[in-house]
């Protein structure tokens, strides 16, 4: 005989946000002091997303990161445009970000692009940046 499981399916399950405390790390130089929560944690957040290659690394998961070493020797459009769907749907992994607009592309030297953006988060807005070599 298999047992029903039609009762349990039917409980009421709560799902709860975990906190967004986390360690403060401080982003222009490499040391790592007390502790970071809201704004602060995901700021940092879409730091350590847009500077961590997706699939390099074993310790963070598949959809972890961006992919951005296939864009060397593509043409110009194509990376901007491909830049801007990475880019957002890399942050979108994170629940306390709703989406990311206003992306600027500016080459500064020959051969890398400097995207700004403004990722829009549930707690206020956050610029954010990356920077490409192609």
């Amino acid at each position: 005989m298999i047992p029903s499981t039609t009762g349990f399916l039917k409980q009421d399950i709560e799902i709860k946000e975990q906190p967004g405390k986390t360690y403060g790390m401080d982003l222009n130089g490499d040391s790592v002091r007390g502790y970071a929560d809201g704004r602060e944690a995901v700021q940092q957040a879409v730091f350590r997303i847009l500077n961590t290659e997706r699939y390099r690394y074993l310790i963070y998961p598949w959809w972890y990161g961006i992919e951005t070493t296939d864009l060397y020797g593509e043409p110009l459009n194509w990376v901007c445009a491909e830049l801007e769907r990475r880019i957002a749907e890399a942050l979108l992994t994170d629940s306390r970000i709703k989406s990311v607009t206003d992306f600027e592309h500016d080459i500064r030297k020959k051969g890398t692009v400097h995207t700004t953006f403004t990722v829009n988060t549930i707690y206020g807005d956050v610029r954010g940046e990356r920077e490409v070599s192609i």
